[in-house]
């Protein structure tokens, strides 16, 4: 799929600096479109493996902190929407991968009479490095294969992790409400994420992310 899009233009950092924390909503709207865009275009397009590596690593460290921050308030109807949520699922693995891996290990056992976790497809067994790896396979997927495919797969792992950490509140809930109370906020969380990048998919087939 092709898109046109406008040509970022070059801009001192303070300028960069005031868009990311801008107030009116069409400028920081405009340029998180015309990044994510270029993003993904010129990835694709040059089809190199080590630039989509370099891309991966980024998403797994700092170097796209900024770029997400102004992609964080768009929504899942936006390209920017959608790689900001693919973004923050590998950052949650980072600042705990065990943590991240238990969850999944737990929504798979719940989720076994559904396609998801086949979908998901987590390496057995799983580690917290294969969850890293998953979540960086799923983001290479955005951009060397058909991102439709790399979201539904996305939108897996979501539920599964949903089912994860619904299965923690309720061991939890008798032991630390409070706790429990956080675990059900991010089944929560994870069930909207799912619900959004499925949609996310279906716009992309049908041409309508924005």
């Amino acid at each position: 799929m092709t898109r046109e899009y406008m040509r970022p233009v070059l801009q001192p950092a303070t300028q960069f600096d005031w868009v990311i924390g801008a107030d009116e909503a069409g400028t920081a709207h405009r340029v998180a479109q015309e990044t994510s865009w270029a993003l993904l275009d010129r990835v694709r397009g040059g089809a190199d493996p080590e630039v989509v590596e370099r891309v991966v690593r980024l998403a797994s460290g700092d170097g796209l902190h900024d770029v997400a921050e102004l992609w964080a308030s768009q929504s899942a109807h936006a390209l920017a929407g959608v790689l900001w949520r693919l973004y923050l699922l590998r950052r949650v693995v980072d600042a705990d991968p065990e943590g991240a891996a238990e969850q999944f290990r737990r929504g798979a056992a719940a989720a076994a009479a559904t396609i998801d976790p086949v979908v998901a497809g987590a390496a057995d067994p799983v580690s917290p490095e294969a969850i890293g790896e998953l979540c960086d396979t799923i983001l290479r997927g955005v951009f060397t294969g058909d991102l439709g495919a790399a979201l539904d797969r996305a939108a897996s792992y979501c539920r599964v992790m949903a089912l994860g950490a619904a299965d923690l509140a309720d061991t939890r809930d008798d032991l630390d409400d409070v706790h429990a109370a956080q675990l059900t906020t991010r089944a929560l969380r994870y069930s909207t994420f799912a619900h959004e990048l499925q949609g996310g998919a279906r716009r992309w087939r049908d041409g309508t992310l924005a």
